[in-house]
């Protein structure tokens, strides 16, 4: 059998295109929204500072000091 492609076929409605539809591999997808997301690098001051505020935080969780809210407006 010589050069046989499998033929995938996809429908998709006019409705949905409004303005337009981007094809993209799963992984070329993945890497773009990898860059949406900014890295910020702490250092010295400031990472000491939020170490603190996160090892805080843990232990009040575990003493059960946290509770759930559904909306900030919960947060009287």
């Amino acid at each position: 059998m010589a050069n046989q492609f499998e033929k995938n076929t996809i429908t998709i409605s006019k409705k949905t295109i409004k303005n337009g539809v981007v094809i993209l591999p799963l992984k070329e997808y993945q890497k773009l929204c990898e860059r949406l997301v900014p890295i910020f690098y702490l250092r010295e001051k400031e990472a000491t500072k939020l170490d603190k505020l996160v090892k805080e935080g843990l232990r009040e969780y575990r003493k059960g000091k946290c509770k759930s809210i559904k909306s900030l407006a919960d947060l009287d």
